[in-house]
């Protein structure tokens, strides 16, 4: 544009032979302004920082200390980097996993809606009726064991997870596991009273000789294993495909479980399956 070929012309006429012969003339310049009467005196800076580390209080708070106004206040924590808290160091991650199949079993339940019909990811209708409102089906657990070192699962869904229940299904997983030669000798859970005060799952354990570990109060990652299992089993198989019915979804755990251990890549695992950890077992001919 001819506004612009003006414009590098008089730039041009303007510079220097040393600008010319570097082209630094034809540059663009800094639009900020020469003065800025303003701006904050370096003292009032530094008082506005000093409320920020000293209270963590945000811009709002700051400008009713100081009388500066929110935004003058919000510019300076952002020049000098600290107008968003700064992160927790998070810590770092203890991993561990035993040498054989059975070494330790993981246990824990997920809890999942029921539901009687297909909901909006079918239909693509948000709305809900009163007929809707008042059918109320419960809820359905799908309890869980896994494997610390194969990472194989063994699932069921059920109703409840009373004492009867989850001992139930614990034998019948034991029996699963013993299926393909993994002699359980130590069971995690966390402190449900499912788990803590259950006689004849106590019982159970102790016939088999197992060894029932619980983990600290308010540290699920500890018992992480079964804890991502139940992630994947959320994502995969709740909430992954499209069913039209809780009784539908049901039908199709058995098949993804059976997708899981047998087929599905996992990262941990060198991209093998867990069945392959079951019939190699480490310092064994297997």
């Amino acid at each position: 544009p001819p506004t612009t070929a003006c414009k590098w012309w008089r730039r041009w006429s303007e510079a220097t032979l040393e600008q010319r012969s570097s082209l630094a003339c034809l540059e663009d310049h800094s639009s900020r302004p020469h003065r800025s009467p303003r701006l904050l005196s370096p003292s009032e800076q530094a008082r506005i920082c000093a409320a920020r580390r000293r209270s963590g209080w945000g811009p709002r708070l700051i400008a009713g200390e100081t009388g500066h106004a929110h935004a003058t206040v919000w510019r300076t924590l952002k020049r000098a980097g600290i107008s968003r808290p700064p992160r927790q160091p998070r810590e770092r991650a203890r991993l561990y996993e035993w040498p054989c199949p059975g070494d330790l079993l993981h246990l824990d339940s997920k809890r999942f809606a029921r539901f009687v019909r297909p909901g909006h990811a079918v239909t693509g209708d948000r709305h809900r009726t009163g007929a809707d409102l008042r059918t109320r089906v419960g809820y359905e657990w799908v309890h869980s064991l896994v494997d610390d070192h194969s990472r194989y699962a063994y699932s069921e869904l059920h109703r409840d997870e009373k004492a009867a229940t989850v001992t139930g299904f614990v034998e019948r997983g034991l029996a699963v596991f013993a299926a393909h030669g993994i002699e359980v000798k130590r069971l995690m859970s966390d402190n449900a009273w499912t788990y803590t005060r259950n006689k004849t799952f106590a019982r159970l354990l102790a016939h088999r000789g197992i060894r029932h570990l619980l983990i600290p109060y308010r540290r699920p990652q500890v018992n992480g294993k079964v804890e991502r299992y139940q992630q994947t089993l959320k994502r995969e198989w709740g909430l992954g495909q499209i069913y039209n019915s809780s009784d539908h979804r049901a039908q199709a755990l058995s098949h993804w479980i059976s997708y899981y251990n047998e087929r599905r890549p996992h990262s941990s695992l060198g991209g093998s399956p867990p069945i392959s950890r079951v019939h190699n077992v480490p310092r064994q001919d297997s």
